[in-house]
C-alpha cells in the first residue's frame, strides 16, 4: 500500500512540474541590480534559479542588468582598491551561482558608464567580456522592456 502511494505522489509530483511549464508559458524577463549587499544579491540570484525551475529553461529568456552599486556582484575582491566601488562581492561562491546561471542560458550585462565612472576595468570583474557591457544600464533595462521583457526588481 506505501509502494502505491510512494507511487501516486512521485506521478503527480512529475505531472506537477510538467504543468508548471505549461502554467507559465514563455517568458522575457529582466532582473535589475544597482545594490552592493552582497545578501541581497545572493538572495537575487536565488530567485533567478527559482524561477528558472518554476517555468523551465527552455521557456525562459532571462537577463540581468547591473550598473552602479550592481557591478559589485561580478567585481573580484582583490581589485576593489583599484576601483570607485565600495564592494567587491565575486566570491567563489557568488561566481558558482552565476556560472550555473549562465550554464542556463541567463545573461549577464554590465554598464558601460559605471565601468568608467567607477575606474573598473573589464579584467576586475568575474566571467565578463566586451559582448557583455552595455552603453547603458537603466537605458538597456528600458530598452528591454520595449521589447516585451518584464522587469523585475529582486
Amino acid at each position: 500500500m506505501k509502494s502505491v502511494l510512494i507511487a501516486a505522489l512521485a506521478g503527480a509530483l512529475a505531472l506537477g512540474v510538467a504543468h508548471a511549464d505549461d502554467r507559465y508559458g514563455k517568458q522575457k524577463v529582466v532582473y535589475h541590480i544597482n545594490y552592493d549587499d552582497a545578501k541581497t544579491q545572493k538572495a537575487a540570484l536565488g530567485n533567478i534559479q527559482n524561477h528558472i525551475n518554476a517555468v523551465g529553461r527552455d521557456n525562459l529568456e532571462i537577463k540581468v542588468v547591473m550598473h552602479g552599486d550592481g557591478v559589485s556582484l561580478l567585481l573580484e575582491p582583490d581589485a576593489l582598491e583599484e576601483t570607485k566601488m565600495k564592494a567587491a562581492n565575486a566570491t567563489p561562491e557568488q561566481e558558482a551561482k552565476v556560472a550555473g546561471l549562465k550554464d542556463q542560458g541567463v545573461k549577464f550585462e554590465v554598464c558601460a558608464n559605471t565601468l568608467k565612472g567607477r575606474n573598473v576595468p573589464l579584467d576586475a570583474l568575474y566571467d565578463v567580456d566586451a559582448e557583455d557591457v552595455v552603453p547603458s544600464g537603466v537605458a538597456e533595462l528600458a530598452r528591454l522592456e520595449q521589447m516585451g521583457f518584464t522587469y523585475i526588481k529582486p
